[in-house]
């Protein structure tokens, strides 16, 4: 009894808000204009009322916001309009409060800062509340109550058609479709300009709104107020019809409606209210726009007419509908008969018919549905997690061009809407080498092929100082040195850049420093980080550099990691996160991901959650996959939620053989690596031949390098390469011979202005692309020129056991970065953590290289300590400057460049001018960047 009486207490007060929030707007109102006369003589005889109003101002503010606060929580009111008059009010009380403790001040001690200060805020006090009261007019009489009385806004409203009713009640025939538009048209006319402002978005007055079909028909706190087809059984209209007097008469403000108006709405209930799905058809527009549309060719989506853009826009869209929508409209359950994991069974609609009319969003029920407010009974996802604005527009925006969606085969459920590279391997047969280009190596004369079809003509080649630079960061990750340059410019053989490219691949140590860091990346190995301290993650590094110092043929190296020693089995075995994991992040499931990443260049990541919806494979297919690598049989969970289902193991493609489901987990793993590396297995070898292409020419046959369905620029040239791979026993030395000698490796190198169009399927191949130096590369030449980045007290791996590592007569005089751990420099010039696979790295400039290089201790320390030595070292400044250009950048300074540096050395050069030389030379592309 204390609750309820305690209740309607606090409702009564909060309907006191209407009347008391009149006097803060007119007395700070009239406390303002006072004010102004003030201007000149603060002490007029008017300042004593103008305090009075101020503070009667400032209380009633105070009460006016409690009362308001009472009115919002227990009355009809809702949504932003009426946040933004809480809010408004609120600041309006609170600058109130401050205007009369400057009042207060002045009264005390009377300043020009004080009264300039009173002032100031006395006068935006007042236009607070304005703004305030107009939000709150809004409110309670609509947002047009004074703009509708204007001569050019006296209409607004009115829909602008030709409306008969005498006609239409005469007619005894059903009303057409047109006449339905037409007829509610008028009746939402009617409600905006007479019950939206009690019964519309910002108000629900006795829980009923009329702007929207499913509320309006719903009915409010006391039932439905329309009765379909009977319209003297309608609340309604037994509300417009009242007395003007009864209490419970509609509106309950303002004009009564006209008996014109009360007549159309009587006809619209008793015609069955007809009320079009797109709310916005109550415009002659609109119903225009229904004809023309009507006559209108639909959207072309067939699969051979859509573009990169349209597919594009598909997959945004499938993942939205995945993450939010398949739990319940997908290949596990059917809600009210909807699928919407295929384009057949989306377009086909559920039980109520289609739910996507391709290029009108608005007459499409999906769309609605998710537009609805999250309380409405038809609001979709139904779990009332609202899907952003973004992913809103992305669907409309897919609607409206049509709904793109390549085919899928027919009505089956084996979807094949994605393109699905060749699974056997292929050898085409060389073009002849025809034309003005004579060419040899195979590569080439591929190119060649490619050149002639796209009628481009062969670019020039590279001098032998940018070859030689090419070829030693691409195969070894150094510099050459002056001395190198020097006896490759003097070297008079018509094949001596396939010599040294032969020469460099024999310097075994050299070449597997430089290369274990890209398969450190790929197979996730490091020195240090998660999983190392608990035993839940194995080191493979002295396995991987020596399988890489002896070039173990590929299809051994793949053996060795699928089916494991204890030297080799950190890859398959992971990473045991400690405690509770996803299910998609277990072992098993983290060994299928990253084995079908790295060999196949396939993404089971999001396979392993839900079906795909960035390519063909299903969940079922990645926990098959993920068993081969389980003791015992993997419950499929979808989106971490157990389905209690279960599948055997199986190979991805049933062409490469089988996997029994009675064997043990090893010898599963023994028959992965034997049915995987099978000379069958084209995408295994076109995915390696891919991936050694893009570190050698700046970007792959295939982009990106781990979607390897995607289409390659020339697939005669990928499928040669493969082919011709596993022709010469898988040996990855003699794949990068291949490349490095061909004239199309020698080519200039070329660039985007544009990043977006180096993985565009526009892309056309010209020569190779520009890359940066990696973080070890950018490292090891500075160790190399300057001084040493890293000690040898920082390696965490030593390949030369019990020789000091510097040791000048075997090794580099300085500590590869390949063998250190990660740390804050390495990772801001790119190198991943390593927690997952990682086959390729951003080769973009960024802003945290930018602060490294400027304030990081690891750069700047090792310019330091080289700017000290050649200080020592170097006492003619000028052979200085010509031997650090010679190292770093492989050529002598121009006279341009040698005076620069010679007036930024001075006179006599110290350790701080000689680290500004070091520090703007190493900063210039043509250091940073491989051309």
């Amino acid at each position: 009894m204390i609750e309820e009486q305690t209740y309607w207490f606090l409702e009564f007060l909060g309907h006191l808000h209407p009347l008391t929030v009149h006097f803060p707007v007119s007395v700070i109102i009239i406390a303002a204009v006072l004010e102004l006369f003030t201007l000149k003589n603060y002490d007029s005889k008017l300042r004593i009322g103008i305090n009075i109003f101020v503070i009667i101002g400032v209380g009633t503010a105070a009460i006016s916001v409690i009362f308001g606060w009472l009115l919002s929580t227990n009355g009809d009111y809702e949504g932003s309009k009426l946040d933004l008059h809480k809010w408004t009010g609120l600041v309006t009380a609170i600058l109130a409060l401050c205007t009369s403790l400057l009042l207060y001040v002045i009264t005390k001690k009377k300043t020009k800062f004080a009264i300039l200060a009173y002032r100031f805020m006395l006068f935006f006090t007042a236009i607070s509340v304005t703004v305030a009261g107009h939000i709150g007019a809004e409110l309670t009489h609509g947002g047009d109550f004074i703009s509708s009385t204007l001569p050019w806004n006296i209409k607004k409203g009115k829909p602008i058609v030709k409306f008969d009713l005498t006609s239409l009640k005469k007619d005894s025939l059903p009303l057409t479709k047109e006449n339905e538009i037409a007829l509610h048209a008028e009746v939402q006319a009617i409600f905006s300009n007479s019950c939206y402002k009690c019964h519309g978005p910002d108000k629900k007055k006795g829980g009923l709104r009329l702007d929207i079909k499913e509320f309006a028909f719903k009915g409010g706190e006391d039932g439905p107020v329309i009765i379909l087809g009977n319209p003297n059984r309608s609340e309604l209209i037994r509300r417009i019809t009242l007395p003007v007097d009864h209490k419970k008469v509609m509106p309950s403000e303002g004009k009564m409606l006209k008996d014109q108006d009360i007549d159309i709405v009587k006809f619209w209930i008793s015609k069955g209210a007809p009320w079009p799905e797109d709310g916005d058809a109550t415009r002659i527009a609109k119903v225009q726009l229904i004809k023309s549309e009507a006559t209108t060719k639909s959207p072309d989506t067939k699969s051979e007419n859509l573009t990169s853009e349209d597919l594009e826009l598909n997959t945004e869209v499938k993942a939205i509908l995945a993450h939010n929508c398949y739990s319940c409209h997908g290949a596990e359950k059917m809600k009210a008969g909807l699928r919407l994991d295929s384009k057949f069974m989306a377009l086909k609609g559920g039980e109520d018919g289609p739910v996507i009319v391709p290029g009108k969003p608005d007459q499409s029920e999906l769309f609605r549905r998710i537009t609805l407010p999250v309380d409405h009974k038809d609001f979709m996802p139904s779990d009332e997690k609202k899907l952003s604005q973004r992913d809103i527009g992305i669907v409309k925006l897919w609607i409206v061009k049509g709904a793109p969606w390549p085919d899928s085969g027919g009505k089956g459920v084996k979807a094949t809407e994605f393109r699905v590279a060749q699974l056997a391997p292929r050898n085409p047969k060389l073009p002849s080498a025809s034309g003005s280009k004579k060419v040899n190596n195979p590569v080439d004369i591929w190119v060649n092929d490619y050149f002639k079809k796209r009628k481009i003509t062969w670019p020039g080649k590279v001098d032998d100082r940018i070859y030689l630079r090419r070829i030693y960061l691409d195969i070894i990750g150094l510099l050459p040195t002056p001395d190198d340059l020097e006896r490759f410019a003097k070297d008079n053989r018509q094949d001596k850049r396939a010599i040294w490219v032969r020469e460099l691949l024999n310097r075994q140590d050299d070449y597997a420093l430089h290369w274990l860091t890209f398969w450190n990346d790929a197979l996730r190995n490091d020195y240090t980080g998660t999983g190392y301290i608990t035993g839940g993650r194995s080191n493979i590094t002295n396995w991987l550099y020596q399988a890489i110092r002896t070039n173990k043929p590929y299809d051994q190296f793949v053996r060795e990691l699928l089916n494991p020693t204890d030297d080799s089995k950190g890859f398959i075995q992971g990473i045991e996160w400690r405690g509770v994991v996803n299910s998609s992040q277990t072992i098993e499931m983290q060994a299928a991901q990253n084995v079908s990443q790295v060999f196949l260049g396939l993404n089971l990541k999001c396979a392993s959650c839900h079906n795909s919806f960035i390519s063909d494979w299903k969940l079922d297919d990645a926990y098959a996959f993920a068993n081969v690598f389980s003791k015992s049989s993997l419950e499929i969970n979808r989106c971490d939620k157990p389905t209690g289902r279960f599948v055997d193991p199986r190979m991805l493609w049933k062409e490469l053989g089988t996997i029994s489901s009675k064997a043990s987990v090893e010898e599963k793993r023994k028959q992965l690596a034997q049915n995987m590396t099978k000379p069958i297995n084209g995408r295994l070898y076109r995915t390696i031949v891919n991936r050694i292409w893009a570190q050698m020419m700046g970007r792959g046959l295939v982009e990106p390098v781990d979607v390897m369905d995607n289409e390659p620029w020339d697939q005669n040239l990928l499928d040669w390469l493969a082919y011709n791979f596993t022709s010469k026993q898988f040996d990855t030395k003699e794949l990068i011979y291949m490349i490095a000698t061909s004239d199309t490796y020698q080519l200039r190198s070329v660039g985007f202005k544009d990043a977006a169009l180096i993985g565009s399927p526009k892309y056309k191949f010209t020569g190779m692309l520009r890359k940066r130096m990696t973080a070890e590369q950018f490292t090891d030449a500075i160790s190399n020129v300057i001084f040493p980045v890293f000690m040898d007290n920082e390696l965490r791996y030593n390949p030369f056991k019990k020789l000091t590592y510097t040791d000048l007569g075997k090794n580099t005089a300085f500590v590869r970065s390949s063998l250190v751990a990660n740390n804050s420099y390495l990772t801001s010039l790119g190198r991943p953590n390593r927690e997952t696979v990682a086959t390729s790295r951003d080769s973009q400039a960024n802003l945290l290289q930018a602060l490294e290089f400027t304030n990081g201790t690891k750069f700047n320390e090792a310019i330091k300590q080289g700017a000290l030595r050649w200080q020592t070292k170097f006492k003619n400044k000028k052979q200085a400057i010509n031997e650090f250009y010679l190292k770093a950048l492989g050529r002598t300074p121009s006279d341009k460049e040698l005076n620069l540096a010679d007036k930024a050395l001075g006179d006599l050069p110290d350790a701080d001018a000689i680290q500004d030389l070091f520090w703007s030379i190493v900063l210039l592309p043509e250091f940073q960047i491989i051309y």
